[in-house]
């Protein structure tokens, strides 16, 4: 069976359900403190879920970063605002599965890493701007410094795990184990 099939096959399901899983202990067990309105670094979580994207493809990519949104809503939520609820679980962390639009591409899996890992940040940002417009006074005058606010706030989090993740892609033992787990994973 091809990887180009629309079926789920067991493996893809197993190598699915390991990278929600492997992710939700990532991010429990291996995190930085959390920031006081939740956000915290963790180690290499997002390239987990990513990498079922640049194996598979986008619709994967994107159902099983869905999923894994849903499960970090469950076992932390922070909730404020019920569109930050949608905005912050199942959209910022489905983003991720953007990945999967370069699982054909050379170096797919830097270049998925980076579009869902800003794709996240964007809707994180989204949702931010909403936070700090309803709950921080100011009226329309204060509409830049929620936009900055909610720009530092996520950014302190998301992209000191990005650059750790971008560094650890760039090395070649990294490259060639990852290379060599698309084998198994994609095998057919």
């Amino acid at each position: 069976m091809s990887n180009n099939t629309k079926t789920l096959t067991t493996r893809k399901l197993v190598f699915c359900a390991m990278a929600i899983a492997l992710a939700t202990v990532i991010s429990v067990v291996l995190k930085l403190p959390s920031l006081p309105n939740g956000g915290s670094i963790t180690l290499f979580s997002m390239l987990v879920i990513c990498l079922i994207g640049y194996w598979y493809g986008p619709a994967t990519g994107l159902i099983t970063a869905f999923a894994y949104g849903i499960l970090q809503f469950i076992t932390g939520p922070y909730v404020v605002h019920p569109l930050q609820m949608v905005l912050d679980y199942p959209l910022a962390f489905g983003a991720l599965g953007l990945s999967g639009f370069f699982w054909k591409s050379k170096n797919g899996l830097l270049k998925g890493y980076i579009v869902g890992v800003l794709g996240r940040l964007l809707v994180h940002e989204i949702s931010g701007y909403i936070f700090y417009t309803t709950y921080v006074p100011g009226g329309p005058a204060a509409n830049i410094a929620a936009i900055w606010a909610s720009t530092v706030y996520n950014m302190s989090y998301i992209l000191p795990e990005m650059i750790l993740t971008i560094v650890l892609l760039l090395l070649p033992p990294v490259k060639n184990a990852l290379a060599r787990l698309k084998e198994l994973a994609v095998r057919g």
